[in-house]
C-alpha cells in the first residue's frame, strides 16, 4: 500500500510508481503554498499586488475549497460540507477570496490544512484498494463520463501550480521572500 508522507525533493527521483510521482508533485505544490503563506500576520495575508485583489489568505481559503469540493463532488459524489455548503456560489463565486480578509491567519491555515488532510485520507483510502489511478470517481458528466483518480489529482496539481505562482509574487511583495522550494 502506498503511504503518503511529507514530500521531499528526492522523492521525485526515487519514485517510479505513477501514483507516487503524481502525489509527489501535488505535495510539492502544497508544501510551497504552506511555505509562501507561513509566518505572516493578518496584514501579510491580506496584501495584494498591482490591480489584483488576490491575497495569500484568499488563496488558502480558495484552495481549501478546491481540496474539499474535488474529492467530495468528483470522487465521492457527495455534497461538499461546511463551510462551503452555506455559500451561494452562483451569486458570489469569489466568496472564498472575498471573505478571507475576515478570517484570522490561524483559521485560514487550519481550514486549508484540514481540507488537505481530508483529501490525503480519501486518496490513501482509494489507493489502498489496489485500483490505482484508473479508478473512476462517482461524478458523472452530462455525457456520461466519469473522472478517474489520475484526472482529479492532476487537476489539483494544475490548480495549485497556478496559484503558487500567484503566492510567489504576493509573498515577494510583502517581505521579499523568494525561491522555489521550502527550506
Amino acid at each position: 500500500m502506498l503511504r503518503l508522507r511529507q514530500w521531499r525533493f528526492q522523492d521525485a527521483y526515487d519514485c517510479f510508481e505513477e501514483a507516487a510521482a503524481v502525489l509527489g508533485a501535488l505535495e510539492r505544490q502544497r508544501a510551497t503554498l504552506a511555505w509562501k503563506t507561513s509566518g505572516l500576520d493578518a496584514d501579510g495575508l491580506r496584501a495584494t499586488v498591482g490591480a489584483s485583489s488576490v491575497t495569500l489568505g484568499g488563496l488558502l481559503k480558495h484552495l481549501a475549497h478546491v481540496e474539499d469540493s474535488h474529492f467530495a463532488r468528483l470522487w465521492l459524489g457527495v455534497p461538499v460540507g461546511a463551510p462551503w455548503n452555506t455559500v451561494d456560489w452562483d451569486n458570489d463565486p469569489d466568496w472564498a477570496y472575498r471573505t478571507a480578509a475576515e478570517d484570522t491567519p490561524d483559521h485560514l491555515r487550519t481550514l486549508w490544512g484540514e481540507s488537505a488532510a481530508r483529501s490525503r485520507a480519501v486518496v490513501e483510502e482509494a489507493l489502498s484498494t489496489g485500483g490505482g489511478l484508473d479508478q473512476l470517481g462517482a461524478y458523472v458528466t452530462r455525457g456520461g463520463e466519469r473522472p478517474n483518480l489520475r484526472r482529479i489529482l492532476l487537476d489539483l496539481v494544475e490548480e495549485y501550480a497556478r496559484h503558487v505562482g500567484h503566492a510567489d509574487l504576493i509573498r515577494e511583495s510583502v517581505d521579499g521572500l523568494t525561491g522555489e522550494d521550502p527550506g
